[in-house]
């Protein structure tokens, strides 16, 4: 077996290390990266490709790494696809793939560009077990990938960073964050157990929904906020609605449900700024 923990043959390693491809947390990241080419106007396809796959690279290695450690080293899971040496050999390759885009981007764009992009990969490796046992690098780490993305997607582009990129990274940093202390409430009574210091384990699971919030809605003001200012298309207030409704009505779920609420709004919330900014190009 080369991959697979569980039978033998091609079909059964490429079962195994699909498994790791999760598309409700992967698609965000590698979106963002294409929302950065957007909002750069004129963008190339080809670097814009190259930058999203990178970023795959990154957050694949981000699932291998963490099923490694959930179920190799914590023993938190009850089984897992990918044999122990499989889950070895195929971050290999992730990263490998990953740091051949890094060296594509030097090599076509700028050195910048793949400075701009590794911090990416670094969340990614290091997420488990290390930034997830504090609550600020916990909670951080994702929507920290999905910002880098965005700034890395317009750099690759047009080789500087504007106003409204770091703008736009602000807002899906803080209002992932506050979707990422709901998704880690679900593991409470776990993550208690093990010391791992979350958000929720730290203030508590009603203060941390609280304070998750408080975030979700300061992000929202934001996109207000830089609407008025003329930073963002006026349009993008759109989004502000659409992603409240869905808060609103998250408020009154468990966790688990309204964790799939609010990825499901994040998705909209990035759809429609995404239309706000493609049909006012910069």
């Amino acid at each position: 077996m080369v991959f697979a923990r569980h039978g033998r043959g091609i079909g059964a390693d490429a079962e195994a290390l699909f498994s790791q491809v999760h598309p409700v947390f992967m698609l965000p990241p590698i979106a963002a990266s294409g929302f950065g080419s957007v909002l750069a106007g004129d963008f190339s396809l080809s670097l814009g490709v190259l930058h999203m796959t990178a970023i795959f690279a990154a957050v694949y290695t981000a699932h291998l790494k963490d099923g490694y450690v959930d179920f190799y080293l914590r023993g938190e899971d009850d089984d897992h696809p990918l044999s122990k040496a499989g889950c070895e050999r195929a971050l290999v390759g992730a990263s490998g793939l990953f740091f051949a885009c890094l060296a594509a981007l030097w090599y076509l764009v700028s050195l910048p560009a793949a400075l701009i992009t590794l911090p990416c990969w670094l969340i990614a490796y290091y997420h488990a077990p290390q930034l997830d046992m504090n609550p600020i690098t916990a909670t951080s780490g994702y929507p920290a990938g999905i910002a880098l993305a965005i700034l890395g997607g317009f750099y690759v582009q047009v080789g500087t960073i504007a106003p409204i990129t770091l703008a736009f990274a602000l807002v899906f940093l803080v209002l992932l964050s506050g979707v990422k202390v709901i998704d880690d409430e679900q593991d409470f009574e776990y993550d208690s157990s093990i010391d791992k210091r979350t958000v929720a384990v730290v203030l508590g699971p009603e203060h941390a929904r609280t304070g998750a919030y408080g975030l979700m809605t300061l992000a929202l003001a934001l996109v207000v906020g830089f609407a008025l200012l003329g930073v963002f298309p006026p349009e993008t207030t759109l989004a502000v609605l659409a992603f409240g409704v869905v808060a609103a009505i998250s408020r009154r779920a468990d966790s688990e449900l309204a964790t799939m609420l609010l990825v499901r709004g994040s998705y909209v919330f990035l759809a429609l700024l995404l239309a706000a900014v493609w049909f006012r190009p910069l």
